[in-house]
């Protein structure tokens, strides 16, 4: 139940969008996405937080990529009002130019190309069909990704309700998101440090806690 002076809020997470603008290379990685959103949107009462991302393969050099993940998954769901949304991790190798390729020699390289599938087209599905229900009055999207455009216009437009962007990438800010969103706001490492779970974390399957290395 929504408090006085506060607004019902939908919030929507590109999990791969956060992780590469905010927190990959932090000691920041081990965020608590409810706390961090209460604090930089006081008067947004969460209803929801829906989180999309992909599982992860482990990568020759660090196995435990997958493990880390699922860790911090299982976090994530000691939120009660947080739903987890799945899309699909593509891994392919593909021939790539090289910089200062040697004279006479192969100018292409062969890579490993990974690609997260199908998140930008749950979020937006999520947030229009949410919209059209009147679930929320206020749509909270953390992502910098523009291919949200449309959805955020028709959210705005057609169902004249508030589109807020929470930016993972203050340092390079989608310009086109900013013209349709209600308004944007970046995410800052000094909130990042203050949103953090527990080290050490209980669920109905036991304890656990933050991955040693990540």
């Amino acid at each position: 139940m929504a408090e006085k002076n506060t607004i019902p809020s939908y919030v929507y997470v590109d999990g791969f969008n956060l992780y590469y603008g905010a927190v990959k290379g932090t000691k920041y990685k081990w965020l608590d996405i409810q706390k961090m959103v209460r604090l930089i949107l006081q008067k947004n009462y969460v209803l929801k937080i829906k989180y999309f991302t992909a599982h992860v393969s482990a990568y020759q050099n660090d196995q435990n990529k997958p493990i880390r993940q699922q860790t911090y998954l299982r976090a994530l769901k000691t939120i009660p009002n947080l739903d987890i949304i799945l899309g699909h991790f593509l891994a392919h190798s593909v021939k790539m130019p090289l910089a200062n390729p040697i004279p006479g020699g192969n100018p292409y390289a062969e890579v490993i190309k990974t690609e997260e599938k199908g998140s930008d087209v749950n979020i937006a599905t999520h947030l229009l069909n949410d919209g059209y229900k009147k679930a929320y009055s206020v749509a909270i999207v953390i992502s910098n990704d523009s291919d949200l455009i449309e959805p955020i216009k028709v959210v705005r437009n057609e169902l004249n309700k508030s589109v807020i962007i929470l930016n993972p990438h203050p340092k390079k800010p989608s310009q086109e998101l900013k013209q349709v969103a209600t308004f944007v706001k970046d995410i800052r490492h000094n909130v990042l440090s203050i949103s953090q779970f527990p080290a050490i974390m209980k669920d109905k399957n036991g304890t656990f806690k933050k991955p040693d290395c990540w």
